[in-house]
C-alpha cells in the first residue's frame, strides 16, 4: 500500500486503555508527515486540542486514506462499517478481549504504528450483508440477526432461499452471517466457520426448540427470505448488533451478500488460519 497522506482515528469506550498509544500516535504521524483528522468525540475524550497536523471535528471517515482503530472487535466492526463502499482499509490494534479482527496487538504499537504510517501491510476485501430496513439499506460486516422480544413468546421464522421454503422454527432468533462474522454470533450457535474468502453466507438459529434446525450456507448470489410467521410479537432485526427495526407480524425482509465492501489491514503475510489458532487458540489454554 502507499503511505497514508491522512488518517483518521477510532477507539472504544475506555480512553484510559488507549490514551497513551494516541498519544504516541500523534507523535509518529506528524514525524512522518502524515494529518490527523479526528472526530469531535475521539479529541473530546483523549482531550485534544486542534494544531498543526491535527484537524478536530471531521467525523469519519472524512477525505482520509487509513482508518486507525484502538479497541477491540466492537470498535473494527463501527469503523469497517463507516468506510463500507469506500477504498480505505482499516488498521486496528487490539485493546480488546478477542481482537479477531485486529491487525496487530496492543503490545506491538511501535512497529504497528510504523507499518501503517509507511503502508507496510496488505488488506484483504471484506463482503457484507444487505438488508433493505424502513426503506433503508443497511449493510453488515458480521451478521444481521432476528431475535424475540424480552418477555415475549418464543418467535416462529419460516426461512427461504430463491423462493424455496426451506424450513420453519420456532427459536430464539435466527442469524446470518458473512465469513468474518461466522466466527462470532453464528460459532457460539453451533454454526460451521466459514474462511475468509469463502464465497456465501451462513445462516443458524439462536435455541431452536426442534432437533431439525440446521445451519445452512448459502450460495453469494442467492437470497434469504426470512418470514415472522407470529401473528402477534414482532421480531426485532439487529446489523452488526444494532437494532434498525422490527419484523411486523406476517411480514419479511430479504439478506444479500454484497462483496467486497470494506478493506481490513493485515500484516504480509497473514492467513485467516493463523489467526484463527492465535485467536481461539489462545483462549482455550
Amino acid at each position: 500500500m502507499s503511505p497514508p497522506s491522512a488518517i483518521t482515528v477510532l477507539t472504544h469506550g475506555q480512553p484510559a486503555d488507549t490514551h497513551g498509544a494516541v498519544r504516541r500516535l500523534l507523535q509518529v504521524s506528524a514525524g512522518a508527515g502524515v494529518e490527523v483528522h479526528l472526530p469531535l468525540e475521539e479529541a473530546e475524550k483523549h482531550d485534544i486540542e486542534p494544531h498543526p497536523g491535527v484537524v478536530v471535528g471531521i467525523e469519519a471517515p472524512g477525505n482520509v486514506d487509513l482508518a486507525v482503530v484502538l479497541g477491540g472487535d466492537g470498535t473494527i466492526l463501527k469503523a469497517l462499517r463507516l468506510v463500507t463502499g469506500r477504498q480505505i482499509p482499516v488498521f486496528a490494534f487490539n485493546f480488546g478481549a478477542i481482537g479477531f479482527l485486529s491487525t496487530v496487538d496492543h503490545g506491538q504499537i511501535e512497529d504497528g504504528l510504523k507499518r501503517a504510517m509507511s503502508g507496510d501491510f496488505d488488506v484483504i476485501a471484506l463482503p457484507a450483508l444487505s438488508v433493505v430496513a424502513d426503506g433503508q439499506r443497511r449493510l453488515a460486516v458480521n451478521d444481521i440477526s432476528f431475535h424475540r422480544r424480552p418477555g415475549k413468546r418464543v418467535a416462529e421464522l419460516a426461512y427461504s432461499v430463491e423462493g424455496e421454503q426451506l424450513g420453519r422454527v420456532r427459536c430464539d432468533g435466527l442469524v446470518a452471517s458473512t465469513p468474518v462474522g461466522s466466527t462470532g454470533y453464528n460459532l457460539a450457535n453451533g454454526g460451521p466457520v466459514l474462511a475468509w474468502g469463502v464465497e456465501g453466507f451462513v445462516v443458524s438459529f439462536i435455541a431452536p426448540h426442534t432437533l431439525t434446525a440446521r445451519s445452512l450456507v448459502v450460495a453469494p448470489d442467492h437470497t434469504l427470505r426470512v418470514l415472522n410467521l407470529s401473528d402477534r410479537d414482532e421480531v426485532d432485526v439487529t446489523t452488526d448488533g444494532h437494532t434498525v427495526c422490527a419484523l411486523a407480524c406476517r411480514a419479511h425482509l430479504d439478506l444479500r451478500f454484497e462483496d467486497d465492501q470494506a478493506l481490513l489491514a493485515q500484516l504480509p503475510g497473514a492467513t485467516f488460519y493463523h489467526r484463527l489458532r492465535e485467536k481461539f487458540g489462545r483462549l482455550a489454554n
